[in-house]
């Protein structure tokens, strides 16, 4: 039986983690830059850091199990944030976002993701509670999901929102020179929209999106709606600072998605494996339990989980020296590897 984490512990850790949340958005708001790639790191090592320390009060105050989902839970909705910053990055390419306004512009799409992923916490809490069977609904999903991030490419639902943005031009006035992040500006006398507007509605519906996967996928790790709900503040904190970091490695992580298709395919099945073991459904064995069906712990969630993402990073990295080696040897001849012209 697993100890109850106090009501205390619980309330007092959602308002500290919702203050760190919101003093980041702030320094970004008060101090708007492009961070350094040392500030960036030093960061993200404070989030990492803090998200450990975190996991080691969940072991001490409540037990290993809960610290264990905690841990897997964080990693995999990180693993999804990482992935959602693929899409902003190409939002921000597509739309051309000075580099000065795109702290501001990812400041808003944490909050949207904040928030879309507090309320499907809410509604998936909600769900479970009232219906085993929704883990069957959730398992199929996941799979479906697990299918379409390894065999449908970031270009390919970036331009599903192109047809969204291409009928809001066609019916409200819309400007292509950006007024900082203002959502309207004035040209000629005349009041516009700018194309502000489109870049929060492209990186809205990209928050929707990846809440929806997310939620169902961490709920098949731990059904503990506080346990959710810290493993999705930790994912996003930081998410700002990765981005600058990482800039246009993010694009080159080329083999991150088969690592995150895996993730969500083996928690799919873990979702439906536990429909079946708590299964109501009357057309199923008869409305019983089907006892036979294995359960998966979290201790092999937690393995699975890192090895499928670190295995997609080393792959990621692995391809991309071996891609670097082989524009160094296509040279053109007659030059060095720094491009100079050799002595005949």
């Amino acid at each position: 039986m697993h100890t109850v984490l106090p009501l205390w512990f619980e309330l007092t850790s959602s308002a500290v983690l919702l203050l760190i949340i919101a003093a980041d958005l702030v320094l970004s708001y008060l101090r708007p830059h492009i961070p350094s790639i040392r500030e960036s790191s030093l960061w993200i090592a404070l989030y990492v850091a803090l998200a450990l320390v975190f996991a080691g009060l969940m072991l001490v105050i409540g037990d290993a199990e809960q610290a264990g989902q905690f841990v897997a839970g964080w990693l995999t909705e990180y693993s999804l944030s990482i992935d959602n910053l693929f899409v902003f990055v190409i939002i921000m390419a597509r739309f051309s976002v000075p580099r000065k306004y795109q702290q501001e512009v990812l400041m808003v799409g944490i909050v949207l993701a904040l928030v879309f992923r507090g309320v499907f916490i809410l509604i998936g809490a909600q769900l479970i509670a009232s219906f085993s069977w929704i883990f069957y609904i959730f398992g199929l999903f996941l799979l479906y999901t697990a299918a379409n991030q390894a065999f449908t490419s970031h270009d390919e639902e970036a331009e599903t929102e192109n047809r969204l943005i291409r009928m809001l031009r066609r019916r409200i006035p819309i400007t292509d020179r950006f007024d900082g992040v203002k959502l309207r500006t004035t040209v000629a006398g005349r009041r516009v929209f700018t194309p502000a507007l489109i870049v929060f509605i492209a990186i809205g519906t990209t928050d929707v999106v990846f809440a929806l996967d997310s939620i169902p996928a961490i709920f098949g790790i731990t059904q503990s709606p506080f346990i959710v709900f810290a493993a999705n503040v930790f994912a996003l904190m930081g998410l700002r600072q990765l981005y600058f970091l990482l800039g246009e490695l993010i694009e080159r992580l080329v083999y991150l998605k088969y690592g995150i298709a895996v993730v969500l395919a083996f928690i799919g099945v873990k979702l439906f494996l536990h429909a079946l073991h708590e299964n109501e459904l009357p057309f199923v064995n008869g409305g019983h339990g089907v006892h036979w069906a294995p359960e998966i712990d979290t201790w092999t969630s937690l393995t699975v989980i890192l090895v499928a993402m670190a295995g997609a990073v080393v792959a990621s990295l692995v391809r991309l020296r071996l891609d670097a080696r082989r524009g160094a040897g296509a040279r053109p001849a007659g030059e060095d590897r720094d491009g100079k012209r050799l002595l005949p």
